[in-house]
C-alpha cells in the first residue's frame, strides 16, 4: 500500500514537472545535452586530442562547426567529451554535499541540546566564509584535480545543506508519528532516517538539483584560475582557462565553452524551479 501511494505520488510529481512550461523547456535542453556528452564518440567528428597542425586557430566552418583551438583541435568535440567532466563535477559535488548535510543536519535538528549547539555554531564558522571563496581555499591546499575538485565544492556547500535539513525537521520534531515511534522504542537513527527524513526530504531534493548548475559554475571558476580541473582535459572551465589568452583575435574560444555552461545551468535551474513547485504541498490539488 506505501509502495504504491509513494509510486502515485511520484508520478503526480513528474506529471505537475513536465506539465510547467520552463521545467519542460529545461527537461529538453539538458536531455539534448546530456546525450550529446555520453555518446560523444558518436557524435564528434574528432578524437578528443586529435590534432590538424594546418588548421590552427581556425573559426567556425562546415569542416570544424565550433573553430580549431591552438593545436588545431575540433573545438565542437572536445566540448562534447568535457561535457562529461563539468556534468561528472556538478552531479558528485551536489550529491556528496547534500548527503553530508542531510547526515549533520538530521542529527542537529532531531537530537537538539548541546549537540545541536555545538554543530550550528561550527556550521555558523563554516558559513562565515563566501562558499566559492572557501572552495579556493581548500583546492589551494588539496591541489588541483578532477577528485579534489569535487571534495572542495562538496565541502563548500555543507552548511547550506545543514541549516536547510534542521529547519525542516525542527518543524516536524513534535509530530503525532515521532511520539508514536519513540512510544515503541525504535531507535534514534531509524527515527531520524526511516521515520522523519522522508518528510522532510522536498526541499533538499529541490535544493541539490539547483546545486548541481551552482557547482558545474563553480567548478568552472575554479579551473578558471587554475585551481580545478586542468588542461589538457576538456573540462569546460578548462577550456576558458586556456582560451583566455586569446580572447581578442579569438574570441569563439570563449564564446562556445560559455554558452555550452550557461546553457547547463539553465536548463538545470529551470528544472529547479518546476521541481521546487511540484513538490510545494500548498499547490497540490
Amino acid at each position: 500500500m506505501r509502495k504504491e501511494k509513494r509510486s502515485s505520488l511520484f508520478a503526480e510529481t513528474m506529471s505537475r514537472i513536465w506539465s510547467n512550461p520552463g521545467a519542460k523547456v529545461g527537461i529538453i535542453i539538458l536531455v539534448i545535452i546530456v546525450s550529446a556528452c555520453i555518446f560523444a564518440p558518436f557524435i564528434a567528428s574528432y578524437g578528443l586530442n586529435e590534432m590538424d597542425l594546418k588548421n590552427m586557430f581556425k573559426g567556425p566552418s562546415a569542416k570544424h562547426i565550433m573553430g580549431t583551438d591552438g593545436m588545431g583541435r575540433d573545438l565542437f568535440s572536445r566540448l562534447l567529451y568535457g561535457g562529461r567532466y563539468s556534468l561528472a563535477l556538478g552531479i558528485c559535488a551536489a550529491v556528496v554535499g547534500s548527503v553530508i548535510g542531510i547526515i549533520i543536519g538530521s542529527v542537529a535538528g532531531y537530537l537538539g541540546g548541546q549537540a545541536e549547539t555545538i554543530i550550528m555554531r561550527f556550521m555558523d564558522i563554516w558559513s562565515s566564509l563566501p562558499s566559492m571563496l572557501l572552495c579556493i581555499l581548500i583546492s589551494a591546499v588539496l591541489g588541483a584535480g578532477f577528485f579534489n575538485t569535487v571534495l572542495a565544492l562538496s565541502i563548500g556547500n555543507v552548511p547550506i545543506g545543514v541549516r536547510l535539513i534542521r529547519g525542516q525537521i525542527l518543524s516536524e520534531r513534535s509530530k503525532e508519528y515521532l511520539e508514536a515511534a519513540e512510544s515503541i522504542n525504535c531507535s534514534k537513527i531509524s527515527i531520524m532516517f526511516r521515520h522523519l527524513l522522508p518528510n522532510v526530504i522536498s526541499p533538499v531534493i529541490v535544493d541539490a538539483t539547483m546545486g548541481i548548475g551552482m557547482t558545474i559554475t563553480m567548478a568552472a571558476a575554479l579551473s578558471y584560475i587554475g585551481l580545478g580541473v586542468q588542461p589538457p582535459t576538456p573540462e569546460w572551465g578548462a577550456m576558458l582557462a586556456d582560451a583566455r589568452t586569446h580572447i581578442l583575435n579569438y574570441p569563439y574560444l570563449i564564446m562556445f565553452p560559455g554558452l555550452f555552461i550557461a546553457l547547463t545551468v539553465l536548463a538545470i535551474n529551470l528544472i529547479g524551479d518546476g521541481l521546487r513547485d511540484a513538490m510545494d504541498p500548498k499547490l497540490r490539488k
